[in-house]
């Protein structure tokens, strides 16, 4: 039966009640806000580069090569760095999950694995805690709330590997993938390498975020669609600054020039920045809890609903 529609009624007089969008948000300010993200991809790709980057924040140390003679140095297990970022009076607690570089062995035969079973492992150790008889007033939350999935800039297309890794991703976590090292390709390179991870990403059924519901307005719809239009983001990350027309700028020189990575000409950086922080940051957390985090939930209380409408096995005979 459908619910009938609420009539809408104007006070006569000022009651005070749209000040609750403050006490919200001063609430929410003291308490902070909590966001988890993994980055996945091969070693070498500048994976903690890009992080610090983008927080302009030295958050974790760098596995890259000091000298050019230097065998590329290897995270060998999954790792957690917690910081507490502020921002004009926001506090941000920030977990960077870093990965093994996935793809980097002779035989990658579920390489996968340990990646998939962190992520699930959070969402089950929040279960925990919430059907817990005496829980937390507020649960701390390691649910993962992104993954920036790091493409190799070969400018040829997917590796079967990424495109396995991703199908499997894609099922527990927001996954959002970039062209590392960017500025490795040409414009016209980058263009096409773009086109056909695009291609491919549509061919194999893999479904990246944002996604579009039935709550998002036209504005919102049109927001994803850009952002859409743009993935996978060509991105290139650096922690040093470089002096171009007089100001110094975060970017990388070589022989070829200077690479600003806040010019949009020269990288995607900015619309990943903006996109992560500025306008979708809420969503992505949202997203997780509603979608990733629910379907795993549904899932395990059935399996123990299942278990527990199961027959007691029978007494042995005497």
């Amino acid at each position: 039966m459908a619910a009938a529609a609420v009539e809408e009624i104007r006070a006569a007089t000022y009651v005070g009640f749209d000040s609750i969008t403050s006490q919200i948000e001063h609430k929410l300010l003291k308490r902070g806000f909590q966001f988890n993200v993994i980055v996945v991809g091969q070693s070498g790709l500048g994976k903690s580069t890009l992080i610090n980057t983008i927080f302009a924040s030295h958050l974790i140390d760098s596995k890259g090569r000091l000298e050019s003679d230097e065998p590329v140095r290897q995270t060998t297990e999954i790792q957690t760095a917690s910081h507490v970022i502020v921002e004009n009076g926001v506090r941000l607690r920030l977990n960077i999950v870093d990965t093994p570089g996935y793809g980097d062995q002779v035989n990658n035969e579920n390489c996968w694995d340990p990646i998939v079973k962190y992520i699930k492992d959070q969402h089950s150790a929040y279960l925990r805690k919430e059907l817990t008889a005496m829980r937390d007033r507020h649960i701390q939350d390691t649910r993962i709330h992104c993954c920036l999935f790091f493409i190799n800039p070969t400018g040829h297309s997917l590796r079967p590997i990424d495109i396995i890794v991703m199908k499997k991703l894609m099922e527990v976590v927001n996954v959002v993938p970039v062209i590392a090292k960017a500025d490795t390709l040409t414009l016209e390179e980058r263009t096409k390498f773009k086109e056909t991870i695009r291609g491919e990403l549509l061919h194999h059924s893999i479904r990246l975020y944002p996604f579009d519901t039935d709550e998002n307005d036209e504005e919102e719809v049109q927001l994803n669609e850009s952002i859409r239009s743009i993935i996978p983001f060509a991105v290139v990350g650096s922690e040093r600054n470089v002096i171009i027309d007089g100001k110094a700028v975060r970017g990388r020189k070589n022989r070829w020039g200077v690479i600003n990575v806040e010019d949009e000409q020269h990288c995607e950086f900015v619309h990943l920045r903006n996109f992560l922080t500025r306008t979708h940051l809420q969503d992505l957390i949202e997203t997780t809890a509603q979608i990733h985090y629910e379907a795993f939930r549904s899932k395990q209380l059935l399996a123990l609903k299942d278990a527990s409408n199961r027959p007691a096995p029978a007494a042995p005979a005497a």
